[in-house]
């Protein structure tokens, strides 16, 4: 769903990826880790066609970036950013319905499909009945369920966000991953975000893409757990895990 080959990305003098290749499949949930600024806004950026890259290609969905149309870009990837969202009398449903703009007609007119598209991804996320309840009476969390509410509507099989777990306490933290899990693996989205959440995201991943510059390590979450790299990044933390339970432990090296 999401197949990155050869990419180099960087700014300036600084070099950020070289010539790595990643392949992300439809229907899973990947975190994309790594220390700060190292590049993992850069990577979601030039993966939604919205930074420069010094070479490779990115294939959306079996497409070649590089050949998409505006249009046909927002038909096939949502990127959810880091920002809030707090505008006044701005309701709900009004910020998942801008999630129509690729299908809607020149004025923007939404029609029955669009209101039933918007409906069921207030629904998909548990927002239902908030969709009248303006941006600027809710809190953080229900805020980015709003916000993965709008790329859902936006009915594209590639879903990128950068960080959707700032802002929010560890309760909100836990079940905004979760949810994303969810989508991913019931709606057959190809899911994609960066976080600093290592339990959290490891214990729901179904692959991890790790940034270690210039490289890019992408493998599916047990073996990226076993093959040390997090524990060699991070090298504060040790990863535990479980094999015959499942269970995965973060916590200090010891002594």
């Amino acid at each position: 769903m999401i197949r990155i080959e050869n990419l180099t990305l960087g700014y300036g003098d600084r070099t950020l990826l070289e010539r790595v290749s990643a392949h992300l499949p439809a229907g899973t949930l990947t975190p994309l880790i790594g220390r700060n600024g190292t590049g993992k806004s850069t990577l979601l950026r030039a993966l939604a066609g919205l930074g420069e890259r010094r070479g490779g290609r990115i294939r959306l969905d079996g497409k070649e970036l590089d050949k998409l149309d505006p249009q046909r870009l927002a038909c096939t990837a949502a990127f959810v950013t880091t920002e809030r969202v707090r505008i006044a009398h701005l309701r709900c449903r009004d910020v998942v319905a801008l999630g129509r703009a690729p299908y809607t007609d020149w004025i923007g007119r939404l029609g029955a499909e669009d209101a039933a598209a918007v409906a069921r991804a207030l629904a998909a996320v548990g927002m239902a009945d908030y969709a009248d309840r303006t941006m600027d009476r809710m809190s953080d969390g229900e805020c980015q369920r709003v916000m993965i509410a709008r790329a859902l509507a936006q009915q594209t099989p590639v879903i990128l966000l950068d960080e959707p777990t700032s802002f929010l306490d560890l309760p909100n933290r836990c079940e905004l991953c979760a949810l994303l899990a969810r989508l991913a693996r019931e709606e057959g989205k190809c899911i994609l975000f960066s976080t600093h959440e290592l339990d959290i995201a490891l214990s729901l991943a179904d692959r991890v893409a790790l940034i270690d510059p210039p490289a890019l390590h992408c493998l599916p979450a047990a073996e990226m757990i076993r093959s040390g790299h997090i524990e060699r990044l991070f090298g504060s933390d040790v990863v535990r895990y479980d094999a015959a339970t499942g269970n995965i432990r973060i916590g200090p090296k010891r002594g």
